[in-house]
């Protein structure tokens, strides 16, 4: 028996499945070399989700990254010779159109992203897949790249293992489970394990449905939940018989019905021809606390196959076998069907990257087989160049604020997850129904008695509209088209642009409670904040002065965008949007760490200052009537981007004057006891309560006006989004290197731009308001624009400005279609949209101050 080690680079728990497996092959293949894997099962494993899964690679998502680590892990696959490219298909059944509609944006998606699913028709799926039947098929999607794993992905799984331990990088043990995680003064500095202690400043969870609990003991908390999936077989099924394949026909999926189908190939195959059925509950999905999985000797197949009862899937089989009417001619297999486990997460990404909580434990979890490989490679990119390709935030385990954590939030929310794996299709602004009313600002009470229509960001309820408005800008209303497709109007209040018309006509507020605001003081604030800050925020910047700045990675993508003040001559606030909040607070205290600046204090202001932006025409006129000195409130006096203390009927408020939206105004900053007093006075001198629509969306994209995470992304730099300074300062700062190449560039390889829809009207003569991220295509060629760096053109944000009268959209397009005037059009459910090209870089498209639009 091999000893264990006393000391390694990093040790990875749960090295027995694929994830694991990828992420050791891709971490030996950037040059590491002493690694150690644990596994509390076989390595590989028999006892993980992997020992069990499908198999399935589907390319298809709405979601950017997803296709990146799925087509990734393809050809991965592929390229080891364990993977049968044999196509997939998605249905659509007759009588529902709205999963025909799904399929049509996932082909959109497809071609934003970079995969190449088409629409096919009935006739067509029925020829590439015999057993349906072809009188309930109305439509259907296929994925030329879609396959299968091939004989397993735990085979491969074995094979990397097998690989990286004969390479001398690797060393592993089986039946070793983690007994404690060393956490020394907030670092990973030893594992311990029945077979001794191994020292390192690197752990790596790669254990699917069982990572909480390693993570808790090191003091980090995964919002994870294992959920069952019914999987059952029938045979024999021998249509493949003497042919040698794994699978014969292509991949189905049945999604309006939450179940997938696959044949298992020639009877002498692994599987030994069979048809597989699995379903995902959508009712009443069984969470299984991970404390609750069996053990291996408990367990009668494996730890994470449960039994499955034949009551538990009686409606979803009765529907099946009227699309697949030969299920009903075989057997089912009632010994080897089961429950198979799989991990969900409170967001449906997944759980990559540093714990906020301890530093060097590093997470790899909630990944599917179809992602193994791509989320390996990540990991390995991440923890080697400190970033991966494709900016992380949406699988960044430091995305969920502590509060997100918690058991029950984490329950409902998984619960919730769990009923959409597969059915229905889900909105873009879909909002959750758990975990509701968990941060709300001291304005709340007042935005409830207005019927406010409230959706929730990084736990704060936010009131997008105000139901009494409806009545109170009856006219202006009058002047906001009517949205007469469902799925364009869902999750949205038309009020909301009605708001947007009379703070531009007088003046409104809106609640912006939903900031994060830290506030940083100490000798080694400044040295920090300059650091990581591109625009100077130091030095002979006035005390009270506002610069809105960027925090880069060091290859100069764009990590944050946030305003810093300064606030006394080592003091100052700086303040975020609160879904990227928590990730730009763990970004301050990581690189402070990587600076050596320990002379710093930071205060988390965010849940004890509201903050109300007042904007409009009016806006100072009435803050001068409460002010206490009106005259403090001029504009020589008060200078845009200033800050300081002001008393408004009484009230002490920060007030901060700056605006996203335009308009003329301040942010009002005020501790929350003094909150309801603020809007009752606002009220009551005629201020229009607005939704956070007009901010986060609308009049955003009027001004041309950028969003982290969503424009704004590590693999685009600031001279490509429009906001690179006009002056490059004296002062160091992460990134500055790769900045300063940026900026020596004759062009960027792609510039964002604002685009207008030239025509909005479909086929039906609807007029159509999109809404998530669309392609865009070259009118003469069909082909989605690609610039010299691979990186695909799609409208990474798009809305209807009320005051423009136009729908607008930002997109990064390559260096040759950057140029204003050039004819796009946008896909959107299979129909295509004229856009044209209104703006290069940054340019309002309309300018308050002249109440007229520039384009």
């Amino acid at each position: 028996m091999a000893t264990l080690p006393t000391q390694a680079d990093a040790v990875i728990i749960g090295q027995g499945g694929i994830v694991g497996a990828s992420v050791a092959h891709h971490l030996l293949a950037l040059g590491w070399t002493h690694l150690v894997g644990i596994d509390a099962a076989a390595i590989p494993t028999d006892a993980g989700s992997t020992a069990h899964a499908s198999d399935f690679c589907y390319m298809t998502s709405h979601d950017r990254l997803s296709c990146y680590t799925t087509t990734y892990s393809q050809r991965f696959y592929e390229a080891l010779g364990h993977y049968h490219r044999v196509g997939g298909l998605e249905i659509a059944r007759v009588g529902d159109e709205a999963r025909l509609d799904e399929l049509k944006r996932k082909v959109a998606s497809g071609k934003a992203f970079g995969t190449r699913a088409e629409l096919i028709d009935a006739d067509q799926a029925v020829a590439r897949f015999p057993l349906l039947d072809r009188a309930r098929v109305l439509g259907a999607l296929w994925d030329p790249d879609a396959g299968l794993v091939v004989p397993r992905s735990q085979r491969v799984a074995g094979r990397l293992i097998e690989e990286a331990v004969a390479g001398g990088g690797l060393r592993t043990f089986a039946d070793t489970p983690a007994l404690d995680i060393d956490v020394q003064a907030g670092r990973v500095c030893g594992v311990e394990t029945p077979k001794g202690r191994i020292a390192t400043p690197l752990v790596i969870l790669a254990c699917g449905i069982w990572g909480p609990l390693p993570a808790a003991l090191a003091g980090a908390a995964l919002p994870l939940m294992p959920v069952e999936h019914p999987l059952l077989f029938f045979g024999p099924f021998d249509d493949f018989a003497g042919s040698g394949k794994e699978i014969g026909y292509p991949l189905l999926r049945d999604q309006g019905n939450s179940a997938y189908l696959r044949d298992t190939g020639d009877p002498r195959s692994t599987e030994g021809g069979q048809l597989e059925w699995g379903y995902y509950e959508t009712r009443e999905p069984r969470l299984v606390p991970p404390r609750e999985i069996l053990s291996r000797d408990q367990a009668r197949l494996s730890p994470s196959m449960r039994d499955l009862s034949a009551e538990q899937i009686a409606a979803p089989f009765e529907r099946a076998l009227e699309l697949t009417p030969r299920l009903a001619e075989l057997g089912w297999d009632d010994k080897h069907s089961f429950n198979g486990l799989l991990s969900v997460t409170s967001d449906g990404g997944s759980l990559v990257g540093e714990a906020p909580e301890v530093r060097g434990l590093w997470c790899c979890e909630a990944v599917w087989v179809k992602d193994g490989p791509g989320m390996g490679k990540i990991l390995a990119d991440w923890l080697t160049h400190g970033r991966p390709e494709l900016d992380p935030c949406g699988i960044d385990i430091a995305r969920f604020y502590p509060v997100q954590k918690t058991p029950g939030h984490v329950l409902g929310r998984c619960r919730e997850i769990a009923r959409k794996i597969y059915d229905p299709p889900v909105h873009p602004r879909e909002p959750f129904e758990s975990g509701r009313d968990l941060r709300r600002g001291p304005f709340w009470p007042r935005e409830r008695e207005l019927g406010g229509y409230f959706m929730e960001a990084a736990g704060w309820e936010r009131a997008h509209g105000y139901a009494a408005n409806e009545t109170r800008l009856a006219a202006l209303l009058e002047r906001v088209p009517e949205r007469p497709v469902e799925w364009d109007g869902r999750h949205f209040w038309r009020v909301a642009n009605a708001e947007q018309l009379a703070m531009s006509e007088g003046v409104g507020m809106i609640n912006l409670s939903h900031f994060a605001i830290y506030d940083i003081s100490g000798r080694d604030a400044e040295a920090l904040l300059e650091r990581l800050s591109v625009a100077k925020v130091g030095g002979d910047t006035a005390i009270g002065k506002g610069v809105y700045t960027h925090f880069l990675d060091a290859a100069g993508g764009v990590h944050s965008d946030l305003t810093i003040v300064r606030l006394a001559e080592r003091a100052w606030r700086v303040i975020c949007g609160g879904d990227t909040g928590h990730r730009d607070l763990i970004w301050l205290r990581r690189q402070a760490e990587a600076f050596g600046l320990s002379r710093w204090h930071l205060e988390d202001r965010s849940d004890g200052l509201a903050t109300l932006g007042v904007w409009g025409p009016r806006a100072r006129a009435t803050l001068q009537a409460l002010c206490d000195s009106p005259e403090a409130l001029d504009a020589p006096r008060f200078p845009f981007a200033g800050a300081r203390e002001i008393r408004l009927a009484g009230l002490p408020i920060w007030a901060f004057r700056i605006s996203y939206v335009g308009e003329q105004g301040w942010e009002l900053h005020v501790p929350f006891s003094y909150g309801l007093a603020l809007w009752d006075r606002l009220f009551e001198a005629g201020v229009v309560p607005v939704g956070i629509e007009t901010y986060a969306n609308s009049r955003r994209l009027e001004k041309s006006l950028r969003l982290q995470n969503v424009d704004l992304l590590t693999d685009y730099n600031l001279y490509e989004a429009g906001l690179a300074r006009p002056r490059v300062k004296a002062a160091d700062f992460l990134g500055k290197a790769a900045y300063l190449e940026q900026r020596a560039r004759a062009h960027q390889p792609a510039t964002l731009c604002t685009l207008v829809m030239e025509a909005a009207t479909d086929g039906a003569g609807r007029p159509r308001f999109p809404v998530g991220q669309s392609p865009l295509l070259d009118p003469e060629s069909g082909e989605v624009p690609i610039d010299d760096l691979g990186r695909r053109s799609y409208t990474t944000s798009i809305a209807y400005g009320p005051s423009l009268g136009r729908h607008i959209a930002l997109a990064y397009l390559p260096h040759g279609y950057a140029e204003e005037g050039r004819e796009l059009l946008l896909e959107y459910f299979g129909e295509h949209y004229p856009m044209r090209v209104a703006a290069v870089g940054y340019r309002a498209l309309y300018d308050p101050d002249s109440r007229r639009p520039r384009s």
